[in-house]
């Protein structure tokens, strides 16, 4: 069982990325996806997940400007980030959700290795 975060890189303010998570040995179609970050110095913290059916949650500071998605691929999930802020350069992990709140590191079981994403001009 591995994911395999992807599609980080440097790009300047207001430009778009997407991040991909690829899992290796199961689906991810049963399971909610999370998308975290985590910023030299900070704690990681949740920016979106997606449930089973499709139902999201996003961190208030991208709400509006990333989206998350499942692809076509029962494996994959995007995390698709427009209208990009230096505040937004960091580490983004996506993880498989176990139980318990969803904001909270613990509640994942399996996580990517992490795509740096700088947003620098």
């Amino acid at each position: 069982v591995q994911l395999q975060a992807s599609g980080g890189g440097l790009v300047q303010p207001g430009g778009s990325l997407r991040l991909s998570c690829v899992a290796s040995g199961f689906t991810l179609d049963h399971n909610a996806i999370g998308w975290f970050r985590q910023a030299p110095g900070k704690e990681r913290e949740l920016v979106a997940v997606i449930n089973s059916g499709g139902n999201t949650i996003y961190t208030d500071s991208v709400k509006g400007r990333f989206t998350i998605s499942r692809g076509n691929a029962k494996n994959t999930v995007y995390l698709q980030m427009n209208s990009l802020k230096p505040e937004d350069t960091a580490v983004y992990y996506c993880a498989v959700y176990d139980s318990g709140s969803v904001h909270y590191t613990g509640s994942y079981t399996y996580w990517g290795q992490g795509t740096q994403v700088t947003v620098s001009s």
